[in-house]
């Protein structure tokens, strides 16, 4: 193991000195001048002048042309982001599956699309009632379900096509959409909307609702749905009751994904 004296040899004392004038900068004092962090550092001006240089190069610092103080910018905001993105969605989005059941009763689901199918990676299902609960990793047919839609509308154009032309929309009840001209058409509408709907078409009885998980580039990278049966949720459960639910929670996620 190195000693204390050869971690100190290892260190880059620029980037350490860097650090350490971002975390200066603090909801109290969101503005600083350079005799002000020299103060702070214990260093003389000459000291974090070429530092603060570079970090407003990268972008990280900006410079009041008449104050001469310098502010945080949100590229900062990076640096954390690319931290939660090293965390695995399902991890951070697990409490909030469950928070959304309990308040809504329901079951919770986060999933991501492969392909033509959907692939569950988070749930939080409720108790007794195990016609709608799934197990992680079980994969659906995206074109019957409420998070396969969704997932299949946010995709780009030309994928989409590669990806639905040429399969067939397989029948699982009287409701599923069969028709692939109908089917773009739902697609679209989903699009615009920001969200999805299924009632009964994968299963007789089961109604769902999805909205999209966005990460910092704006790209939809998991849905996250609610589902409720027919017999134990009233008619407008859906649309009154979990819609914005559903959609306030993808909006929470999205914000830990840096969108």
């Amino acid at each position: 193991m190195a000693s204390n004296a050869e971690k100190e040899r290892y260190n880059a004392n620029s980037l350490v000195r860097g650090l350490e004038i971002l975390k200066l900068f603090n909801e109290d004092r969101s503005t600083m001048s350079l005799a002000e962090i020299a103060k702070e550092l214990d260093v003389s001006r000459t000291v974090p002048y070429r530092l603060l240089y570079t970090l407003q190069t990268l972008g990280y610092l900006n410079q009041d042309e008449h104050t001469k103080r310098y502010n945080l910018t949100p590229k900062v905001l990076e640096l954390g982001f690319s931290y939660l993105n090293s965390l695995k969605l399902p991890e951070i989005a697990q409490p909030y599956l469950e928070q959304l059941r309990d308040t809504t009763g329901a079951s919770c689901h986060l999933s991501i699309l492969d392909d033509y199918e959907v692939v569950y990676i988070g749930s939080a299902p409720v108790r007794g009632v195990s016609a709608i609960n799934v197990n992680i990793g079980l994969r659906l047919p995206a074109h019957a379900t409420a998070n396969g839609k969704l997932l299949l509308a946010t995709q780009p154009y030309e994928k989409l096509k590669q990806t639905v032309y040429g399969t067939s929309l397989k029948p699982y009840t009287d409701k599923t959409q069969t028709d692939l001209a109908g089917f773009f058409e739902e697609l679209e509408t989903i699009r615009k909307n920001g969200y999805a709907i299924s009632i009964g078409e994968f299963h007789q009885g089961i109604q769902s609702v999805a909205a999209p998980i966005f990460d910092r580039s704006g790209h939809v990278i998991a849905a996250i749905n609610v589902v409720a049966t027919d017999i134990t949720f009233h008619s407008e459960f859906i649309e009154k009751i979990a819609l914005p639910k559903v959609i306030e929670t993808a909006k929470v996620l999205s914000g830990y994904m840096g969108y």
